[in-house]
């Protein structure tokens, strides 16, 4: 049988695990032999799991992609809610403010580490507040920033994501408007080292080698040498460096412990995670919202800061609330109440009766709609 290591984030459903694979402090998270499915893959990524030996079938895509659509079901089908925002007028001038700043970010980033400018804070915030002010409220602005996928350049646009849910969580957390900024800042501006990696390894179609993977995970400290000598906040600088740092210890690059990790960073950590996994892969549409925050409540609440991680998964669930939401047994209903022991398993309207998800394991919501 023949083998090969491939990082995580290019593992596809319907791979199959050629080995056991453990955690840090060594508990099985998967079997060998194994095949992958999206909800496997996921649960590896929230244990920092970079890289994974799977079972080798040639450079065969279009199997793969069979595979993973025979694995995720329907789901692969989920773009009910995305595709009625996107059909709106509002979306139209979202999307054209949206790509007018992620070229000018492209541009501004170009300027200070080629060009040797320093970093205009000032104008990055009020290019970024054009895109906010397209909004009416946080979950208008989570939805027409999920329904983005035209822009070819994945790093700068998941930077701009990053940065708008970074606002809205402030929000939750109820920050001062200079602490928005300062938080927005560290989002927009916390993968900055990605300018230091080949471009060829970045945009690498095939897998990358054990090599190539080592130097993708430099940019964290790539991130926070380019930052250092500019004229920015200590808190976004940080950020560049520990945004993959984990509470638990099993973050990179220097493993810190949580209190030792910058609280602006934890709290961008938060929103990269969530980014990464409610955009869509080529495999399927974007995961449902509340597949991602059950993920969040039994995986991560070791690996994130509870206080912070609780304040926005419950901002997640309120923005949805009173939205129809598809049923994994094909029922549909309206989200009236939220179980805040259970934030991902809420009250449902059926019309006729109520259901309680939280007393209903074989049941989910399976798509907003």
């Amino acid at each position: 049988m023949l083998m090969e290591k491939i990082p995580t984030d290019e593992a596809v459903p319907g791979m199959v695990v050629s080995k056991n694979i453990y955690t840090f402090n060594n508990q099985l998270l998967v079997s060998a032999n194994t095949p992958l499915s999206d909800r496997i893959i996921t649960r590896l990524k929230f244990y920092a799991i970079d890289e994974i030996e799977i079972v080798k079938e040639g450079d065969d895509s279009a199997k793969r992609l069979e595979n993973a659509k025979r694995i995720l079901g329907p789901s692969v089908n989920f773009v009910l809610h995305s595709e009625e925002v996107k059909k709106t007028i509002e979306f139209q001038k979202f999307s054209k403010a949206f790509n007018t700043f992620t070229n000018d970010f492209k541009t501004s980033l170009n300027d200070v580490f080629i060009n040797g400018k320093d970093v205009n804070t000032t104008k990055l915030l009020f290019q970024i507040n054009s895109i906010i002010q397209e909004s009416r409220t946080n979950l208008h602005l989570l939805d027409m920033m999920h329904c983005m996928s035209e822009y070819d350049d994945h790093t700068y646009v998941h930077s701009v994501n990053v940065a708008l849910i970074c606002h809205v969580f402030a929000k939750w957390l109820g920050f001062s408007e200079k602490e928005t900024s300062l938080l927005t800042l560290s989002g927009l501006l916390h993968d900055v080292g990605k300018l230091e990696i080949p471009k060829e390894i970045l945009d690498k179609k095939g897998t990358l080698t054990e090599e190539e993977y080592k130097i993708v995970k430099t940019h964290t400290t790539k991130g926070y040498q380019l930052l250092k000598a500019k004229s920015v906040d200590d808190h976004i600088k940080h950020t560049a460096l520990m945004h993959h740092e984990r509470c638990d210890g099993s973050g990179y690059p220097n493993r810190y412990l949580g209190r030792n990790i910058d609280k602006y960073a934890k709290i961008v950590a938060i929103a990269d995670v969530y980014d990464a996994m409610t955009c869509a892969r080529s495999y399927r549409g974007p995961l449902c919202p509340f597949e991602v925050i059950e993920f969040f409540e039994f995986e991560g609440l070791q690996k994130f800061d509870p206080a912070y991680l609780l304040t926005f998964l419950q901002g997640i669930v309120e923005s949805y609330q009173g939205n129809t939401v598809l049923l994994s047994n094909g029922k549909r209903g309206t989200l009236i109440m939220i179980n805040k022991n259970y934030l991902s398993r809420p009250v449902i309207n059926l019309g006729d009766s109520f259901l309680d998800l939280s007393c209903t394991p074989g049941v989910e919501i399976q798509a907003i709609i």
